[in-house]
């Protein structure tokens, strides 16, 4: 069986959709899976043990017909039996319809008169738990499972040298991560932004109680500017900036403790069942983040990131 999926939206996106692909991998074991996402989440599936080829297709662009037209060619050309869909609209409905994939599966909605099998959308339970429905479709009834992630062995070794590194291998270690906002809902992500001095009063306070406890920044393209700022204010600050999920996803799995912003990192978090902090603005933590004493969610009663106090984040790290 060959089975093609649309997943638009970032990385956390995706990685919110391997417990389905998993699902169907199990059920399925000699199917080809194959992905259409956004370029820049195609780097996901470095750590998915399901998919066998990821195709690049901007969903968010103002696409032509061309565009649709050349993705349909795509898509049909690999002669496809089953089709799921994310997207709930017309044009990806029409799109599945022109590739003449028998079985198109997706979400009760906008442009789901193309699709031959129906799901309604639950919009109160975790977004993993949404997308597993959609396994309905294929007759599967099972349970969604946890997410997952299988880290190539090379990021694991690369990880464990960057521990060495830091000085961090024998001792644990909590890991920060701030994002720049974006949120996996695609609400304001003005309203997800967690100020600078708030990390540095969390990470000074932290470390002055627990001063044998290493704490470790985590950098990336996304928040730049915020390391900088940090660094200029405690230049001996352990920096660390792994370049592929993959070793992310290792030196997240090595952590005692990951507190973060509502952000993909926390999805990978999530998924090596690190224990993690999680600070939430305008998201629903309840969508978020599955139902587990190893997830903690601080939600701001204002919709705003930045309300929350670091005390309130301070005391949470600390057990008070």
């Amino acid at each position: 069986m060959r089975v093609v999926a649309l997943v638009p939206g970032g990385i956390g996106d995706q990685i919110l959709f391997f417990p389905t692909i998993d699902t169907i991998k199990r059920h399925y074991p000699k199917a080809q899976i194959d992905v259409v996402a956004e370029p820049r989440s195609k780097a996901a599936y470095r750590v998915s043990k399901s998919v066998s080829e990821v195709l690049a297709f901007d969903f968010q662009d103002r696409n032509s017909l061309a565009d649709w037209g050349n993705l349909v060619g795509t898509i049909r050309d690999r002669e496809y039996d089953v089709a799921i869909t994310l997207e709930q609209n017309w044009a990806s409905g029409l799109v599945l319809w022109l590739t003449g994939i028998p079985t198109r599966i997706g979400f009760q909605g906008k442009g789901s008169g193309f699709l031959t099998s129906k799901i309604s959308l639950n919009s109160e339970q975790y977004i993993a738990s949404t997308y597993h429905n959609l396994v309905k479709g294929l007759g599967i009834t099972a349970p969604c499972p946890e997410l997952t992630l299988d880290i190539p062995k090379p990021d694991i070794e690369w990880a464990s040298s960057e521990q060495k590194r830091l000085g961090i291998k024998d001792t644990g270690y909590v890991l920060i991560y701030g994002a720049n906002g974006q949120s996996s809902l695609g609400l304001n992500y003005l309203n997800n932004i967690y100020p600078p001095d708030n990390w540095l009063q969390i990470i000074q306070g932290f470390l002055q109680k627990q001063p044998d406890m290493p704490l470790v920044v985590l950098a990336d393209v996304d928040n730049e500017q915020l390391v900088r700022t940090l660094k200029e204010s405690m230049p001996n600050l352990k920096v660390t900036a792994p370049d592929n999920i993959g070793k992310l996803s290792a030196m997240i799995a090595g952590a005692n403790l990951m507190v973060c912003t509502e952000s993909y990192a926390m999805h990978l978090s999530v998924a090596v069942q690190s224990f993690t902090i999680a600070l939430f603005g305008d998201a629903d933590p309840n969508r978020l983040l599955p139902k587990n004493d190893k997830f903690l969610a601080i939600k701001s009663s204002t919709g705003k990131v930045a309300d929350i106090s670091s005390q309130t984040v301070l005391d949470k790290i600390l057990g008070s």
